[in-house]
């Protein structure tokens, strides 16, 4: 059984109890045990403070038909996440197969002007713009790519629904290389085949064209790779067509997706050789592999797993080092039943263990007030004790930067003010200097 790790010269431990008195399990009713968590928290020289800007849908960034209106609405954002002491932006340059830049690959967002492939007004590089803000406040900008993502939800037929896209987007242009799958509530999914070498192209130019052109701190994929609901068969054309090595349709799923990011890998090493920068390459995986009932080296957990959901086999990628950081979407409490926040943890930390991958918790402030399981606002105050436990997490990740601009439950306006309280000054994301000049 997987028990905590316990590192001499910590901060001395204590029991974790919730509000009511009772002790917080370890891994809820996988297995039984208590969570120990260090009485204090202390202060790292360095670690990532980061936070999700989310622009699909608008949920952070509202539309600008003007390039002068989004950097306005985005130094907002970061006006406001400098009050917790956030030292990182991770924002989603690409939500639908588009691009919040001009790109010779994609088109522009809509939204940012409000429009599929019309620029804002104005002028100018919005992405260049914001890079340049955060990076004058002394915060890294690391640039968020969905890498199949047409559109998460919509009614329409795909034909229909791709005959709405800008002439140049991909999926318009090639909607053979598009699958369609069904959400649970009806509507339809349209995503990037991950079995087709086009689509992995066309994702590897995107990464490059970022690359080339932008100072970015880093590029991150989020946890959409295959859909989280059952397929089906709706790839079997491809699978027939591609699958040389006659592998399972499981196996080759988990072989295409495993192919994608095999090959940012290298195009991001290619470019640091011949430019001699490096550029990080991270993923942010839904937060469980595989249950140990499923898979021996799995955590102790009773959920639904990126390995055979998603077939994204990020303990693979961590262990082969494919990645520079890994940012596993934790978001659970420590009292959850199949799902618990201390046991995730500690599987996290000991997979990259040895290795040279950097861990950063991805963690769920906007849960906060949602429910009985997330109605103590000192949930999140308790998650960075927990982490603070472990040199091998390198920092956290806070989903997203709406719900800490305006928080509206009771509970999560606690929350932060506790977060505001135990995060008191302002630490570079990274060892070493600062490489950006800090606001005055």
């Amino acid at each position: 059984m997987m028990l905590p790790l316990i590192l001499c010269g910590a901060a001395p431990l204590e029991v974790l109890r919730r509000p009511d008195g009772g002790q917080e399990r370890y891994a809820g009713r996988v297995v039984p045990g208590k969570v120990l968590i260090p009485r204090t928290y202390r202060d790292p020289a360095a670690e990532m403070r980061g936070a999700w800007v989310a622009t699909v849908e608008n949920l952070d960034i509202p539309v600008s038909p003007s390039a002068a209106g989004f950097l306005n609405s985005f130094r907002r954002v970061l006006t406001g996440l400098a009050a917790y002491r956030i030292n990182a932006v991770f924002f989603q340059v690409r939500p639908c197969n588009d691009a919040f830049y001009a790109s010779r690959f994609n088109p522009w967002s809509r939204y940012l002007s409000g429009q599929e492939g019309v620029p804002p007004s104005g002028g100018g590089d919005p992405l260049q713009s914001a890079i340049q803000e955060a990076h004058r406040r002394g915060m890294q900008f690391h640039a968020w790519l969905n890498p199949y993502r047409v559109t998460g939800r919509t009614k329409l037929t795909k034909l229909r629904y791709l005959s709405t896209l800008a002439p140049a987007n991909f999926a318009r242009k090639h909607p053979h290389l598009v699958l369609e799958n069904r959400n649970a509530d009806g509507s339809r999914l349209l995503f990037l085949n991950p079995g087709e070498p086009a689509v992995i192209r066309h994702v590897v130019q995107t990464v490059r064209e970022i690359a080339e052109k932008y100072p970015v701190d880093g590029i991150v994929f989020d946890d959409y790779f295959y859909p989280y609901e059952a397929m089906g068969n709706i790839d079997a054309a491809t699978y027939v067509r591609n699958n040389p090595r006659r592998l399972s349709r499981a196996q080759w799923r988990t072989e295409n997706v495993t192919r994608l990011i095999r090959e940012i890998r290298a195009t991001l090493n290619d470019y640091q050789r011949k430019s001699g920068r490096k550029i990080p390459f991270g993923v942010s995986p839904f937060g469980i592999w595989a249950n140990r009932k499923e898979r021996p080296e799995g955590s102790l957990t009773a959920g639904k797993s990126s390995l055979l959901i998603q077939y994204a086999d990020t303990r693979l990628w961590v262990k082969n080092q494919y990645v520079d950081s890994i940012i596993p979407q934790l978001y659970w409490p420590f009292g959850h039943d199949t799902a618990a926040y201390a046991a995730l943890t500690d599987w996290w930390v000991q997979q990259v263990r040895g290795t040279r991958v950097k861990l950063y918790i991805g963690m769920a402030p906007y849960r906060i007030g949602e429910n009985p399981q997330w109605d103590n606002p000192a949930e999140l105050v308790n998650q960075l004790r927990y982490n603070n436990r472990y040199p091998e997490i390198s920092g956290q990740v806070l989903y997203r930067a709406g719900s800490l601009l305006n928080p509206g439950k009771p509970a999560l306006r606690q929350a932060l003010k506790q977060l505001q309280n135990l995060w008191k000054k302002r630490i570079p994301a990274e060892p070493g200097p600062m490489r950006y000049p800090k606001l005055r």
